[in-house]
């Protein structure tokens, strides 16, 4: 007797593919689905996970340097505090908002996107941030991979010739910044390679025994320099006063926010494993305000002592970068341990946040030629091309660049929220994300909504402007402006434009 089977029954899926068993139905269109899209059959992931993913993403060399610059704005060290708190709890605000869609679909970030740009339109969304990925990917991994060239040297001084100083370079790079780039990047290969359930182990351990490590270097670097060296206020020359001060705080508030931008506009990768959207703000809470707030704490200290312990750069500035800080360390034991942390850390951050990101958004695009891995293979590969080493040292080429592209998150992530809260009512019909039905609310105008392609691009055009041709206070609030103008202009056309433009002659059943 053969089964009969209806729309609805599913089909046969691998239950070990890399990002986790899915529900495939027979109903789905292949154009638009695969195993690694398609809405998980189990949610697993905990509060830990979310808490332990969060600390993954704050320990890098760039996080680092990030924290530790906020203190050297020139304001008080209580307005530090109080901006990177007000920072982190926005933050943490947004990325629960970001994050219900896809908790409650069980899908990716590109996925839910087809909500409000349609089946076909959520590949506008997913190549820019997947784009945005790939020269992140590329920078962070450079930056770790500094740690090893260090590293070497120490050990094997006559190693000089292969490095920076010597005379042999391929497309900008030396030879032993080659060899410890490469070395980066096969590491984070691996761990990405064995799939979601790995990632989700390497996060759980890694990130607390990072917070480990980086406790006993802060407490060395103290126990040298004397806690009555360790100050909280790192700024250089005259500290701000007044208006200049508050200036000051509004903007070191939008620098965190842009700083979370890229991870929390893909959150819903990793909230999509979320057990309940309870357990994902449980997550997000400690995972965000609280530690962020000891983490950046916790790089004033090391930072400070740092600077009585190893003194300033050549140009007497304080150094913040913890890789040179750990380079300058005396103790071979803990300048080891000090690179392997940093290069640990950054393997966490990139999977988690430029690695499994760019994998979803670029199997979205054909989602029949490129599985989960290959899309994250193709972000890899792409890092190379980028040579991110001639960017991240060119200040105006990674400024126009990275700004440029980041200043594209903010609409995106105004639109989605627009859509799914207000016009949508926290309301999605899963198997409608997977159909090219014409009739059906998520296919629009040949797969397209127009409202959410041209709110995109006049709300990027904004902050591309005040990039290219505004100040750097002004373009530290580039996020808000996309953000802002993305939404207004999407609840704008979705209220007042005629039907039939955004729906073309067909209207959807459920519209």
């Amino acid at each position: 007797m053969t089964d009969v089977q209806t729309p609805d029954s599913e089909v046969p899926t691998n239950q070990h593919n890399a990002a986790g068993e899915s529900v495939i139905k027979l109903s789905y269109d292949q154009r638009l689905t695969n195993e690694d899209l398609a809405p998980l059959r189990n949610q697993t992931w905990t509060w830990y996970n979310i808490f332990a993913f969060w600390m993954s993403d704050v320990h890098s060399v760039g996080g680092y340097v990030f924290a530790g610059s906020l203190f050297a704005l020139g304001i008080a060290a209580w307005q530090v505090l109080v901006a990177l708190v007000i920072g982190i709890v926005i933050v943490n605000v947004l990325c629960n908002l970001v994050a219900k869609p896809s908790q409650q679909a069980g899908v990716p970030y590109p996925v839910t996107t087809r909500i409000a740009f349609g089946v076909r339109g959520a590949n506008v969304p997913a190549i820019i941030r997947g784009l945005i990925a790939v020269a992140w990917y590329g920078i962070q991994t450079y930056l770790a991979s500094v740690a090893f060239g260090l590293l070497a040297l120490k050990f094997w001084p006559s190693l000089e010739k292969y490095s920076e100083s010597g005379d042999m370079s391929f497309l900008g790079l030396s030879p032993l910044g080659w060899a410890g780039f490469m070395l980066m990047w096969v590491l984070q290969a691996i761990v990405f390679w064995n799939g979601m359930e790995t990632i989700r182990k390497f996060i759980d351990f890694c990130g607390p025994a990072v917070y480990v490590v980086m406790v006993i270097l802060a407490g060395y670097l103290i126990w040298k320099a004397g806690w009555d060296n360790v100050s909280f206020d790192l700024s250089v020359g005259d500290s701000k006063t007044g208006w200049a001060s508050v200036t000051a705080l509004i903007s070191a508030i939008a620098l965190v926010v842009s700083y979370f931008s890229g991870p929390m506009l893909n959150f819903g990768d990793f909230s999509r494993y979320g057990k309940s959207f309870s357990e994902v703000k449980k997550g997000n809470f400690w995972g965000l305000p609280v530690n962020f707030l000891f983490f950046s704490i916790l790089v004033v200290c090391t930072v400070s002592a740092g600077a009585t312990v190893i003194g300033t750069d050549d140009a007497g500035n304080i150094i913040t970068d913890p890789v040179h800080i750990v380079d300058k360390i005396d103790n071979t034991t803990a300048a080891v341990l000090g690179v392997l942390t940093f290069a640990i850390a950054t393997i966490g951050i990139n999977i988690v946040a430029n690695f499994v990101s760019p994998a979803f958004d670029f199997s979205n695009v054909a989602p029949t030629k490129i599985s989960w891995r290959t899309g994250g293979m193709i972000a890899a590969v792409g890092s190379i091309l980028i040579t991110p080493w001639n960017l991240y040292n060119n200040p105006d080429a990674i400024h126009y660049t990275l700004d440029t592209l980041g200043a594209v998150i903010g609409p995106l992530f105004g639109i989605l929220i627009a859509d799914y809260y207000l016009i949508k009512k926290q309301r999605i019909d899963v198997d409608d994300l997977f159909t090219m039905d014409e009739n059906s609310q998520y296919y629009f105008r040949g797969g397209v909504n127009p409202v959410a392609v041209v709110a995109t691009v006049i709300a990027a055009l904004v902050p591309i402007g005040v990039v290219i041709w505004g100040t750097s206070y002004q373009a530290s609030f580039t996020w808000f402006i996309g953000a802002a103008i993305g939404f207004v202009l999407y609840m704008a056309g979705m209220k007042y434009l005629p039907k039939h433009m955004i729906y073309g002659i067909r209207q959807p059943a459920k519209a």
